[in-house]
């Protein structure tokens, strides 16, 4: 078979690997980056905006926990499962057409989400937009890798970082309006606009690009091997919380995605034209890169979710009310993503990733000063900190990981990219929530009974340790004031109890990866054109 040589092909340097020539206003750079920018924070305020949906979708749907955790999940496991290869694709057949693709895809998904009617409609029609979104993605940092020179490109993605931390935390807070004073619909048909918008900006002024590597054939065991092992894995981790995360079916189902993608691993050295280039891992800064974005998003996505709960239901804030106070994330992600771009571009990401792993840590180390009547003046500098420090990882990591691989092989490397992101995300907010209820499932009688509930009441309680992880006390209209107050105080505490462990194991692995990146970037220098 022709399909059995291995990839040896060495990796083109910097000066001979550039962008295609394009004329007029397609040869314009930075009009390339107005075109993605727009279908870019389509996607990422979509993945913000539903959380939020959720519990009206439920309401209005008849709509089971389980059937709300697969709006989530069906999304996530299509677009795990589809990012390397839009990537691919969008290498092979063109960028700027996979991407028109994804876009208009992942707009007529989104319009057909709200015109479902049904649950089964609404999770059927989410994955199909994590398939476009799959497509999408990748092809925005592959077409900023093809058309910027190497000494833009660093700005560029911090840029591209802006707008990707900016509309993720702009999230709560539209997505809040939207279902309050419109309808849950309204949270899907948002994209429309953003997306006509798009469409028409990126049909105007994107080039076309592509690798020019003749006719070769496609390598579509590798993926099968690859969405078949990211599926496993990601649906292991978002099942995690459910089953127990040592349970046999959590183990197992993990356990077979990482052999089947071992199995990938050794495959693609063994073809030719392989989905996945094993030698893009030979660029150490591409890999620790890699390892950080997945840390980043463990991070922010995480942290976003229970600071969430905490807001609404602990302190009985909004939706908009809780976004609106979060604000501070956002205008400092606006801020940390250019000059994590700047730093990167003159410093190295040696600096930039430590530095941004390390404000992370201060912000959640920070966070543990919180209890159930924290005053604002006690969360808004954690917020900064948060936004600073995700921004300049994600510009750091951006650079690292396509800045750092030939332009050949920039839709690929956006969607490792993505694919990191994706994943750590999905880690975060699934683990997170298990080292909550794990810690609310312990400390909870002792909390209720030390807020003055009685032994037995407090006993009786020890069923509700599920909604009291998502910071709902268990109260009714049975109980008298006295003793609803005395659960409602127990319950804040047996939560803030959960929120400060997972706060305690987020600020550690925040300091593992301030020293991964600190010894794994050691000796490298920033590129300098």
């Amino acid at each position: 078979m022709s399909s059995t040589h291995v990839d040896r092909s060495p990796l083109p340097s910097s000066a001979t690997d550039q962008a295609p020539v394009a004329r007029g206003r397609r040869a314009n750079p930075w009009l390339t980056l107005l075109a993605v920018a727009f279908g870019l924070f389509m996607v990422q305020l979509d993945a913000s905006v539903v959380a939020i949906a959720n519990p009206e979708i439920g309401r209005s749907l008849h709509a089971s926990t389980a059937d709300l955790q697969w709006v989530t999940n069906a999304y996530l496991l299509a677009l795990a499962a589809s990012l390397i290869l839009g990537g691919k694709l969008g290498d092979r057949f063109g960028r700027r057409t996979f991407y028109l693709v994804g876009v208009a895809g992942f707009v007529l998904a989104s319009v057909a989400i709200g015109l479902s009617g049904s649950i089964a409609g609404v999770i059927a029609f989410r994955a199909v937009q994590g398939f476009f979104g799959g497509l999408l993605m990748p092809n925005t940092l592959g077409l900023l890798r093809a058309v910027f020179p190497p000494r833009k490109f660093g700005m560029a993605v911090g840029i591209w970082a802006m707008v990707s931390a900016v509309s993720t935390a702009l999230g709560p807070i539209v997505g809040g309006l939207l279902v309050e004073r419109v309808s849950w619909e309204s949270v899907f048909y948002i994209n429309a606009p953003i997306g006509v918008v798009a469409l028409a900006v990126s049909a105007a002024v994107l080039p076309q690009s592509r690798n020019s590597t003749g006719r070769h054939r496609f390598d579509v065991a590798g993926v099968v091997l690859l969405a078949a092992g990211l599926l496993c894995v990601v649906f292991g981790v978002v099942k995690g919380e459910t089953w127990g995360w040592t349970s046999a079916g959590t183990l197992g189902v993990i356990a077979v995605g990482v052999l089947v993608l071992i199995g990938f691993g050794v495959y693609e050295t063994r073809v030719a034209h392989p989905l996945l280039p094993m030698r893009l891992f030979r660029i150490r800064a591409l890999t620790v890169g890699t390892v950080i974005t997945a840390l980043n998003f463990f991070v922010l996505l995480g942290v976003i979710f229970f600071v969430m709960l905490y807001l609404q239901n602990v302190r009985g804030f909004t939706p908009v009310e809780a976004g609106v106070r979060t604000l501070p994330l956002s205008l400092a992600s606006l801020v940390a993503s250019p000059l994590g771009a700047a730093l990167t571009q003159r410093f190295g990401a040696r600096l930039t990733m430590p530095v941004g792993m390390f404000l992370q840590a201060a912000s959640v180390f920070g966070m543990l000063t919180w209890d159930t009547g924290s005053s604002y003046a006690t969360m808004w500098p954690p917020f900064i900190a948060l936004g600073l420090g995700v921004g300049m990882v994600l510009a750091a990591s951006s650079d690292a990981i396509v800045g750092q691989a030939p332009v050949r092989d920039g839709g690929v490397a956006g969607g490792l990219q993505a694919t990191a992101l994706q994943i750590g995300g999905a880690l975060g907010t699934s683990v997170l929530v298990s080292l909550i209820s794990g810690r609310v499932g312990a400390t909870l009688v002792g909390e209720l009974t030390s807020a003055g509930v009685p032994p037995q009441v407090a006993n009786g309680l020890t069923g509700a340790e599920d909604a009291v992880a998502m910071g709902v006390a268990p109260v009714s209209g049975s109980m008298g004031a006295e003793l609803r107050a005395a659960v409602v105080e127990g319950s804040g505490r047996a939560f803030m109890n959960g929120v400060h462990t997972a706060l305690t194991v987020t600020g550690l692995l925040c300091l593992l990866g301030a020293a991964v990146a600190a010894v794994g970037l050691r000796g490298t220098a920033p590129t300098r054109h």
